[in-house]
């Protein structure tokens, strides 16, 4: 599989390019939407013109890998923009993985290019909190996923618009609908609730455990919130 890559997503969105463009660029905004919001941006290479592109690059590590990122922000109308994201990159001279890189990053990418979609049209201004937390080294396989599942009251696959009720013992309740499905090969649970968006990932097929990733748009203590999420994961998956 090659080294290189290229990904390349283009999205409209309801909201005006300003508000894009402090979802995209600052730490507030990638919070509420962001595979990873609270990196350092220390040692990034940072190219921007207000309300119209931003590009990140980062250093490039010994064995040659890196990564960019690109968005470009042009209004369409009074009531949407449109977004086009690029990730392309090298990654690294070691890269081994028999998983095709750019394939399955793109599905991430198609999930929280969505997500952010769903923030702007719903959640919009309010405060927003990224949670994460992971299970055991043990729960990286498919097996682990079902018991997810039942440890949260449901059973998959999952359809688009589905409503849901999630009981994580331990853990409030979360009621809502489903707001985005992968194919129905990839295990992945995305919740939107009356404040926030849920998501549970199968991450076996990188050899990685199941995990969570919530945006919650309101004021919470986000460290407890992890702990708490990752001592349940321990408990379910143990």
């Amino acid at each position: 599989m090659s080294k290189n890559f290229e990904i390349r997503k283009h999205v409209v969105l309801e909201a005006t390019p300003e508000q894009v463009w402090r979802a995209i660029a600052t730490p507030e905004g990638q919070a509420a939407w962001s595979p990873d919001p609270y990196q350092p941006m220390d040692g990034m290479d940072v190219e921007s013109t207000e309300n119209e592109r931003l590009a990140v690059r980062t250093p490039e590590a010994e064995n040659g890998a890196f990564h960019a990122f690109e968005y470009l922000v042009h209004a369409d109308d009074d009531s949407t923009t449109s977004l086009t994201f690029v990730h392309s990159g090298y990654l690294g001279d070691d890269w081994d993985a028999e998983f095709d890189f750019g394939e399955m990053t793109g599905y991430g990418w198609d999930m929280y290019l969505h997500t952010l979609a769903q923030y702007l049209k719903h959640f919009a201004g309010r405060p927003a909190n990224f949670v994460t937390a992971q299970g055991p080294a043990s729960s990286a396989t498919p097996e682990a996923w079902t018991t997810l599942e039942k440890a949260l009251g449901v059973e998959g696959p999952f359809e688009l618009g589905q409503q849901l009720r999630l009981t994580p013992e331990g853990l409030p309740a979360l009621e809502g609908v489903v707001d985005f499905a992968f194919p129905p090969d990839v295990n992945f649970l995305a919740l939107r609730t009356a404040d926030g968006l849920y998501r549970f990932h199968d991450n076996s097929s990188m050899g990685m455990p199941q995990a969570v990733g919530h945006y919650i748009y309101s004021d919470i203590d986000r460290e407890a919130t992890e702990q708490a999420w990752t001592d349940w994961l321990a408990r379910v998956l143990a």
